[in-house]
Parts: structure tokens; C-alpha cells; sequence
């Protein structure tokens, strides 16, 4: 993987930025980079028979633990992923849609901050924490439920501006 805009003494290129001169794993140091709003979007799919779906959705439980679980996964992101920059979050929206007659449950989560670094794996990593959470419930009814596309669909902010994944989903 390999950062937009940092380079190393090793490569005339891209590098990845969690990597130092020699190789070796560092935080990134973004005491010099100015404060702005950022956002981020990720969304993920969850996939299970119709039933498992129409039959899950009739608890009441069901959404809102998965609601609380991505809330409670995008506040512990810089204590699950390595090197990842602990960030005073300032919205954590997780939307979550259900669809039995096509065996979907879509997730979208939108985190927001002010701070120096980006949000993003704040985003995927609340997407991860509902889907699983939605996953372990639908799993009860459709042991072949899985967890599909978690991906980063849209960030604003920062050195790099906007940014929007070009393919259409189905999310």
C-alpha cells in the first residue's frame, strides 16, 4: 500500500507513510499539519438468506446493538489498529438498512472530526464492528451469512481534499 503524497530517501516515489527511512514501523508525526474538518464514509454489506434477514429484523435488538457496536468500534480504533492516531471524535452516524427481500443488510457509518490526521479508519473500522455485529446475530438464523465489502467510499479534509470511490456499489 503506498501513501499520496510521501516520499522516502529509498524511493522517488510514493511510499507507504507508516514506514521510516530504514523500514522500520513509526507513527506518522502530524504535529505540522493544520487542524480541519474532516469526514469519512464506509460502508460494508451484510449477506444472508431472506429469511435470516425478515426473521432477524422482527427482534427489536437487532439494529440498535449494531448501531452501538460501530459507535464503540470507531471510539477504540487507535486501540485496535497499530500506529493508528487516537482522535477526539465529534460524530459517529451509523446508518443501518435492512433489505429481506434481497438478503442485504447495508451498513453506512459517517465519522467526523476536527483534528490534524484523517478519520478513516475510524469509518472502516465502526462499518466492521456493526456488520459483525450484525453478522453474529444473522448467523443464528443463516450459518452462511457473511460479511462482504467494507470499503472507504468518501473522505473530505486534509492535504489530499476530497476524495470519492469512483466504482458504483451496492451499498
Amino acid at each position: 500500500m503506498t501513501g499520496e503524497h510521501e516520499t522516502s530517501a529509498r524511493t522517488s516515489g510514493p511510499t507507504f507513510t507508516h514506514l521510516d527511512a530504514d523500514g522500520r514501523a513509526h507513527m506518522v508525526d502530524v504535529t505540522g499539519k493544520p487542524v480541519t474538518e474532516r469526514r469519512a464514509t464506509a460502508r460494508c454489506v451484510v449477506r444472508a438468506s431472506p429469511a435470516a434477514v425478515e426473521a432477524a429484523a422482527k427482534d427489536e435488538d437487532f439494529v440498535s446493538f449494531a448501531k452501538a457496536a460501530g459507535i464503540h468500534g470507531a471510539k477504540q480504533a487507535s486501540s485496535l489498529i497499530p500506529l493508528c492516531h487516537p482522535l477526539p471524535l465529534d460524530d459517529v452516524d451509523v446508518r443501518i438498512e435492512l433489505d429481506p427481500q434481497n438478503g442485504a443488510v447495508r451498513v453506512a457509518v459517517t465519522t467526523s472530526v476536527v483534528a490534524r490526521t484523517g478519520i478513516e479508519i475510524e469509518a472502516l473500522t465502526a462499518c466492521g464492528f456493526a456488520g459483525l455485529t450484525l453478522l453474529m446475530a444473522l448467523r443464528h438464523y443463516d450459518p452462511e451469512a457473511v460479511l462482504t465489502t467494507v470499503a472507504l467510499w468518501h473522505k473530505t479534509g486534509g492535504r489530499s481534499g476530497t476524495w470519492e470511490r469512483p466504482v458504483p456499489s451496492e451499498t
